[in-house]
């Protein structure tokens, strides 16, 4: 191997561990607009979101009795948060209000907590799979034109799922009809802001 071709190579080598830190922000920073270009928020109201929801859990696992024997569950969409779950009682129902209040960004918090027993791992497990048998029967609306239904966001607890999202009354009515009859759902709570 020619010299020249021996030193470019080292260089490059030398320099891999200095680009892996712009790699990561480039890749990173392509997966935010991939999945901002898709919604109907503002990219600052999206990472907005992303930030409270973090927040909000990082300041919720600092109260262990919230954190280990009670299931609260948040989404944040658009400054409107929502806690659904279940505590215990309805002291720690406003404990989980007041830990999560506040930040810069929330327009409304929508307390849907439940006070009875904490549901169990299957639970759980049940309702994730609620919600990914939602997500996909969503993709069945095809007759609006330029629906995505990855601009709906939901969420099921306690069998109960929750649908929120910027859309317009037809895509409301659209989405609400078809997570109605996905099997496991009880009960559907609308928390949309409508476009039109």
């Amino acid at each position: 191997m020619p010299l020249r071709q021996t030193v470019a190579i080292l260089a490059l080598l030398l320099l891999m561990p200095l680009l892996g830190g712009c790699l990561a922000a480039v890749v990173g920073g392509a997966a935010v607009a991939g999945s901002a270009a898709h919604d109907r928020r503002e990219v600052g109201t999206w990472t907005g979101d992303k930030r409270i929801f973090l927040a909000a859990y990082n300041d919720l696992n600092k109260d262990k009795e919230l954190a280990l024997r009670n299931d609260v569950v948040i989404t944040v969409y658009d400054g409107v948060m929502l806690l659904a779950g279940t505590v215990r009682n309805e002291e720690l129902k406003q404990r989980a209000q007041n830990i999560v209040s506040g930040f810069e960004g929330t327009r409304r918090i929508i307390n849907e907590l439940q006070i009875g027993t904490p549901q169990g791992f299957w639970s759980r497990r049940r309702d994730n799979t609620i919600t990914a048998h939602a997500k996909t029967a969503l993709l069945d609306i095809t007759s609006l034109p330029g629906f995505d239904p990855t601009r709906v966001n939901v969420t099921t607890v306690n069998r109960i799922t929750y649908l929120m999202g910027r859309v317009s009354h037809e895509e409301d009515e659209a989405v609400t009809s078809i997570v109605r009859n996905v099997n496991g759902v009880e009960k559907v709570v609308k928390l949309f802001e409508h476009t039109d």
